[in-house]
């Protein structure tokens, strides 16, 4: 794939074969992606030996992972627009040793609560890598390319996931919680020395008739996806206020961004059916992904007694698959179309889903990573040719934007996986504290999880017929 870093041209975009200097900032942004998804992955296979350390309930563990999708979320749209004003180099160079110095404060970290504050700063630094690396690749390859260019960043996303449960799970064996997150950052340092020695200079654009930066636009998402996280994490009667104050929150952005001059979101894209439906069913599969993160490490070591590390290796052999299927899905997507390939990962997403509630109470261990492989196969597929489809018809002065929006819709889906589905977990296993649970009420739940699971997937499978039916309409 011929590609170039954004910023250097458009004729170089077309020009022949990369130089090594540029290979090598290709290689700084695939590390920036993948070291912000091993942020996400590498921290659930260690929720339960966290709440033995800190002697903490399995709903406030949580928030080891939800605080830093949480950062993540509320500045992926906005980050884009701050790199256009300061530079993106700038920017991402700052975003990068953030996220480094962050995870070595996360390894020191004395307590729960300072640990979840070093996971919001980590956050911060991933929202910026994971917003850049998309800005500085997305605009070098032309439309017929885009399912290979988006597969390359999924395989990038998946190798981080595969990573996280089985280096977690090595490394806390082996060192102690402490080293998930301190692993991360020499490879953070490597990340910076090449970003800071090979991609190119911010270039001086002119300002005249930029878009500018929405402070209240971003306060008021921040606020609102805050209350909405709180929300799926406490009791009933607070979390029913705070669900309350999410949608007021939701209905303030939105008046909001109607009326400013420079909206952080434009309102009028939501005007397109296609584009509503890629990002629905983009929120509605991160939710179950992110399901067989959070509730897998709990079903194999208190369902079946594996210790850190072997829950690390059963839960990496999915996004490995995943891993090595994200780039042929993308030349799949690009031969195929991209809503045939939609289609086609919702259903290996489906079959996998009723797999997991069904098999793994007769087949234990096997049975989960069998059906685990198939979710993940599916989501490679669709990952891929859903982020296709959504980006390969728009203007290229939108394409930030829509961006920020996919990476949002997934991240809220993230966090309804962490936290909804974490409740979903405990409420049918019918304890309070996970980790004490018997291993058929831990079975029980699993059961009955991936069959809330599949009914979403089904849901996305509703939305991704009518977007074909749609297209073809529109042909």
């Amino acid at each position: 794939m011929k590609s170039v870093i954004a910023g250097q041209g458009e004729a170089l975009a077309h020009s022949a074969p990369q130089t090594p200097s540029v290979r090598l900032a290709l290689a700084s942004l695939s590390l920036s992606m993948l070291l912000s998804s091993l942020g996400i992955s590498i921290a659930n296979v260690g929720l339960p030996t966290l709440a033995q350390a800190f002697n903490a309930s399995f709903q406030d563990v949580q928030w080891v992972v939800i605080a830093y999708l949480l950062a993540i979320t509320t500045l992926i749209v906005s980050v884009g627009w701050l790199g256009d004003l300061i530079g993106r180099r700038r920017l991402l160079l700052a975003g990068i040793f953030l996220f480094t110095v962050a995870s070595a404060l996360c390894g020191f970290a004395p307590t729960l609560w300072l640990l979840i504050g070093a996971r919001a700063l980590q956050g911060l630094g991933a929202a910026i890598m994971m917003a850049l690396t998309m800005a500085f690749i997305g605009e070098t390859v032309s439309k017929a390319k885009t399912g290979s260019a988006m597969g390359l960043l999924g395989t990038m996303s998946a190798i981080g996931t595969a990573l996280g449960p089985s280096l977690g799970g090595l490394l806390i064996a082996g060192f102690g919680w402490q080293a998930i997150f301190l692993i991360t950052v020499p490879l953070g340092l490597l990340t910076l020395l090449l970003a800071q020695r090979y991609l190119p200079a911010d270039r001086q654009a002119q300002k005249a008739g930029r878009a500018g930066f929405d402070p209240l636009g971003t306060l008021l998402l921040a606020l609102t996806l805050a209350a909405y996280a709180l929300a799926m994490t406490t009791g009933r009667g607070l979390g029913m206020a705070l669900l309350l104050a999410a949608l007021v929150g939701a209905g303030l952005f939105i008046w909001v961004e109607a009326r400013v001059a420079s909206p952080l979101i434009r309102l009028a894209i939501f005007r397109d059916p296609r584009l509503c439906g890629g990002l629905a069913m983009s929120a509605l599969v991160s939710t179950v992904m992110m399901a067989t993160l959070v509730v897998g490490p709990f079903y194999l070591a208190d369902g079946h007694g594996l210790d850190a590390a072997r829950v690390g290796l059963a839960l990496a052999v999915g996004p490995f698959v995943s891993a090595l299927t994200a780039t042929p899905a993308g030349r799949f997507a690009d031969r195929f179309g991209a809503q045939r390939m939609t289609v086609l990962g919702l259903g290996g997403m489906a079959a996998g889903c009723l797999l997991l509630a069904t098999l793994p109470e007769t087949l234990g261990v096997g049975g989960y990573i069998a059906p685990l492989v198939v979710v993940t196969i599916g989501y490679a597929l669709f990952q891929t040719a859903n982020n296709t489809a959504v980006m390969s018809d728009i203007s290229a002065d939108q394409r930030g934007v829509i961006a920020g929006m996919l990476n949002l819709s997934r991240n809220l889906g993230l966090i309804t996986g962490a936290s909804a589905m974490g409740a979903v977990f405990a409420f049918a296993s019918a304890t309070t504290d996970i980790a004490m649970a018997h291993p058929e009420a831990v079975a029980t739940g699993m059961r009955i999880t991936f069959a809330a699971a599949l009914a979403l997937i089904v849901v996305a499978l509703a939305i991704a017929f009518a977007n074909r039916a749609l297209a073809r309409r529109m042909a």
